[in-house]
């Protein structure tokens, strides 16, 4: 980073972890003020919001609808706050606040050298999902935690949520990187346990579609894909809230032979439980997002005369 850089991400990170050591019933009274000034007030992304909460649950009455809507705003603060205070949240406490129902499922596989592959979404607190390789790495040592991750616009930020996301024992790796790490711990006969957040918006070179939230949406396929190369198991974690400040994570098993699967059926499955788990309580995912920004019709656009040759094999 410039020297400016430097400057800023120290005062912005001593200021960050001032926050931090802020009980978290205090920082949500702060939230809940903040949820109402970007609700209300500012109004962030409320049209993206609506537009996506409507196009979703079409059969939901307006009335339902401003409800997840208002809820949303609330738990996104959360969000942000709760974020934050990872920067001096103890190991002891988040293993407290972020439960793993089934962690043997995880074990399981590591003790018998077999890789994991975890497919999540931007449901709940994905950020304190960073914590996971508390739950494993004591008893298997020799395991590699890691999650994959892309570059923010905002050097400084991206410095900041790199302290916050490898602060519980968990290495943070560029996609571009992943598969040469992997590739390493496989030859070192060292299992991985990879956590892939697969519903963002890809870009149109991807070439599979999938039924999500009542959409035609294009999705990644590169999960699959280096599970496939591991022969890892493939656990999809869902998520839940029982009460604010605290999360509960269950792992689904998808497959322990992807090899096996019918190609890109693990990724439909993903999906499928995606949604599942949204439809429980849909005020948890990011709803702000742009996720339906590229269409079937931009992708045929986009590779013209060939577009039908992409999708052929699906």
């Amino acid at each position: 980073m410039k020297l400016t850089d430097r400057i800023l991400y120290h005062l912005l990170y001593g200021v960050l972890w001032c926050i931090s050591l802020v009980p978290l019933c205090l920082l949500y009274l702060v939230s809940d003020l903040i949820a109402g000034l970007l609700h209300t007030v500012i109004r962030y992304r409320r049209r993206v919001v609506r537009e996506n909460l409507a196009s979703s649950f079409p059969q939901m009455s307006k009335k339902e609808l401003a409800r997840i809507e208002r809820r949303f705003y609330r738990f996104l603060t959360d969000y942000a706050f709760e974020t934050i205070k990872m920067l001096s949240m103890s190991e002891r406490t988040i293993m407290r606040r972020m439960k793993v129902e089934n962690p043997e499922m995880v074990l399981e596989a590591v003790e018998n050298n077999k890789s994991v592959t975890l497919l999540l979404g931007h449901y709940c607190n994905w950020e304190w999902v960073s914590s996971l390789p508390l739950w494993f790495i004591e008893e298997q040592p020799d395991a590699q935690p890691a999650q994959v991750f892309h570059h923010l616009h905002n050097l400084v930020m991206g410095e900041i949520f790199m302290r916050i996301r490898t602060r519980f024992r968990s290495n943070n790796i560029e996609m571009a990187e992943i598969m040469r790490r992997l590739i390493e711990w496989k030859r070192e006969d060292k299992p991985s346990v990879t956590g892939f957040i697969a519903d963002q918006c890809p870009s149109l070179d991807v070439h599979l579609f999938v039924d999500f939230l009542n959409h035609d949406t294009l999705v990644f396929t590169g999960p699959e894909r280096i599970a496939r190369f591991l022969d890892s198991r493939v656990l999809f974690c869902h998520l839940s809230r029982p009460k604010r400040g605290y999360y509960s994570l269950r792992y689904v098993k998808i497959t322990d032979n992807p090899k096996k699967e019918t190609t890109f059926e693990i990724t439909k499955e993903y999906f499928r439980m995606l949604q599942a788990n949204i439809e429980e309580a849909p005020q948890y995912w990011l709803w702000s997002h742009r996720r339906w920004k590229r269409t079937r019709a931009d992708f045929m656009a986009f590779w013209g005369d060939h577009a039908e040759k992409q999708l052929s094999h699906l």
